[in-house]
C-alpha cells in the first residue's frame, strides 16, 4: 500500500513539473496567460510560446527521463548492482560518435539523430558480441566489456573533436552535455516509453527472481538466459531511444532508480512505472532549470543533471558501503 501511495504522490508531481516547465523561461508566462492559451485563447506569441516550444520540449525531457530511470532499473535488474547506469556498457558513447560524425557530414537534425540511434545500436552489438564470445556471459564480463568500449569511444570522441572545424565545436559540445533545444517531436518516445513500462510490468515477478541471481531464478522456472537477453536489450534499445533526443544525459538511470528503491522497495512491477514518472519529472524539471538560471542562455541540461547527481551518487555510495 505504501508503493501505491507513492505512485499516487509521482503522478500530480509529474503534470505540476509540466507546468512549471510551459510557465517558466526566459520569458515567463502567467498563470492565466497560460490557462487561456490550453483552453483556445491567449495571445498568438503566447500560444506559439507555450504550444510549439516549451510543450514538445517538456514532453520530450519527460519522455527522455523517463526512458533513462526504466532502463537503469532494468541494467541493475541484469547487472545485479544497484550502481549499475544505463550508460555503462558504452552505448552513450557509441551514440556520440555516431552524431558527431553525422555533424561533421553536414547532416540535418533527423539524420544525426538516426546516426546517433545506429551508433548506439552499434555499441550493444559490439558490447553483448564481445562479452558473450563463445560461451555464455557474466554481469562482471559485461560490465568490464561496457568499460573498456566505452573508453574506446571516448577516444574516437576526443579525435573528432580535434578535427573539428571550430564552427561546428559548440554544437557538437552541446549535444555531448545532454541538449533538449532541437527535441520537438515528443511522440515517438513518450509511446516507447509507455509501450515499455506496459510490456515491462508483466514480467515484474521474473525480474524480482532475477534480481536474487540466476540460479535461484531457474529453479524457480525462470527462462535466465532468454529474459537476460531480453532486459539487455530492452534497456540498450530505450537508452538510445533517449539519448536520439538530447544526447548524452547523465545520472538520471543511476539515481532515479535507486532513491526509489530506498522508498518503496525493489517490487519491479512498482519500480518501473514509477521510474518512468519520476526520472521523466526529474529531467523536467533539470531542463527548466537549464531555460532559466542564466536566461536569455541556455545550459545544457546534461550539466544540471551532474550538478545534481555526482553529490547523490556520492552520498549512495558512501550509504552503501556504510550498510
Amino acid at each position: 500500500m505504501h508503493a501505491l501511495r507513492c505512485l499516487l504522490v509521482l503522478t500530480p508531481l509529474a503534470l505540476l513539473a509540466l507546468g512549471v516547465a510551459v510557465i517558466f523561461g526566459s520569458v515567463p508566462l502567467s498563470l492565466a496567460d497560460t490557462i487561456a492559451v490550453i483552453t483556445g485563447g491567449g495571445e498568438p506569441l503566447h500560444r506559439t510560446m507555450l504550444l510549439e516550444l516549451r510543450l514538445p520540449r517538456a514532453l520530450s525531457a519527460f519522455a527522455v527521463g523517463g526512458l533513462l530511470s526504466v532502463a537503469g532499473a532494468l541494467m541493475q535488474v541484469l547487472l545485479r548492482n544497484p550502481l549499475a547506469d544505463p550508460y555503462v556498457l558504452g552505448l552513450s558513447g557509441g551514440a556520440a560518435v555516431g552524431a558527431l560524425l553525422a555533424m561533421l557530414a553536414g547532416l540535418g537534425v533527423a539524420l544525426v539523430s538516426g546516426a546517433a540511434f545506429i551508433g548506439a545500436l552499434v555499441s550493444t552489438a559490439i558490447v553483448f558480441g564481445t562479452a558473450h564470445g563463445t560461451g555464455s556471459w557474466t554481469p562482471t564480463r559485461l560490465l568490464l566489456t561496457g568499460v573498456v568500449v566505452a573508453a574506446g569511444w571516448s577516444a574516437l570522441i576526443s579525435f573528432l573533436l580535434a578535427i573539428s572545424p571550430a564552427t561546428e565545436l559548440p554544437g557538437m559540445l552541446f549535444w555531448l552535455m545532454g541538449d533538449l533545444a532541437n527535441a520537438t517531436q515528443p511522440l515517438a518516445p513518450l509511446l516507447v516509453l509507455l509501450v515499455v513500462v506496459a510490456v515491462a510490468i508483466p514480467f515484474g515477478r521474473s525480474l524480482n527472481v532475477l534480481a536474487r541471481g540466476p540460479q535461484q531464478a531457474a529453479s524457480l522456472g525462470v527462462a535466465v538466459r532468454r529474459l537476460e537477453w531480453t532486459v539487455y536489450l530492452s534497456a540498450a534499445l530505450i537508452t538510445a531511444t533517449a539519448v536520439t533526443v538530447a544526447g548524452s544525459v547523465g545520472f538520471v538511470g543511476l539515481i532515479v532508480p535507486h532513491m526509489l528503491r530506498l522508498l518503496i522497495g525493489y517490487d519491479q512491477r512498482l519500480l518501473l512505472p514509477a521510474s518512468a514518472l519520476a526520472g521523466g519529472t526529474l529531467l523536467v524539471l533539470a531542463d527548466t532549470m537549464a531555460r532559466t538560471i542564466i536566461a536569455p542562455e541556455q545550459l545544457p541540461v546534461g550539466v544540471i543533471t551532474a550538478l545534481l547527481g555526482v553529490p547523490i551518487f556520492l552520498w549512495l555510495l558512501h550509504r552503501s558501503q556504510a550498510s
